[in-house]
């Protein structure tokens, strides 16, 4: 695969990708604005509405959509000899390696920290109804956390392409 088709590729998957995992902070955010951690009688009831909002929610596809996007940025990174430039926040490379490290930092809160304690919420890892609570308000706020560095992770992304003269080209 030559240098233009792959170019192409990684930039759909990326895009693509980035589209699913932004929609779905967006849609934790903006579209139920007033969701709340569970509470107990939400995780006592296995039939409890908002339990089953959460479990239908879980269903992996933003996760891998993450890895993806974030795989795909890095791949197009690599590939034109800028990772290391833009990681280590050089010249006009500067804002791609600010998005980059935030998409990096979002890969780890989702699969270190969410995931894990999702995983209780739902009931997929043993765990009481106590720490299922305090797994519960984990996650609300790890979600939210990457919602709010989804804004900055865009900007950087489009200054990276065409504000190179805001960063010193």
């Amino acid at each position: 695969m030559d240098g233009t088709t792959f170019d192409l590729l990684a930039r759909w998957l990326h895009f693509l990708a980035g589209v699913i995992w932004v929609g779905h902070n967006y849609s934790s955010v903006v579209q139920r604005p007033t969701w709340q951690p569970l509470n107990a009688a939400d995780l006592r009831d296995p039939d409890s509405p908002r339990l089953r909002a959460v479990i239908n929610r879980e269903h992996g596809t933003f996760r891998w959509a993450a890895v993806v996007a974030w795989a795909a940025g890095i791949a197009m990174l690599a590939q034109r000899g800028w990772l290391l430039p833009a990681f280590t926040l050089q010249g006009t490379l500067a804002p791609l390696g600010l998005g980059a490290w935030i998409g990096t930092l979002m890969l780890a809160n989702l699969w270190l920290v969410l995931w894990p304690h999702q995983k209780k919420v739902l009931g997929l890892v043993p765990a009481s109804i106590e720490e299922r609570l305090r797994c519960s308000r984990i996650t609300h706020l790890s979600s939210r956390t990457n919602t709010m560095l989804s804004v900055p992770l865009l900007f950087f992304m489009a200054a990276g392409s065409h504000g190179g003269h805001l960063f010193g080209a």
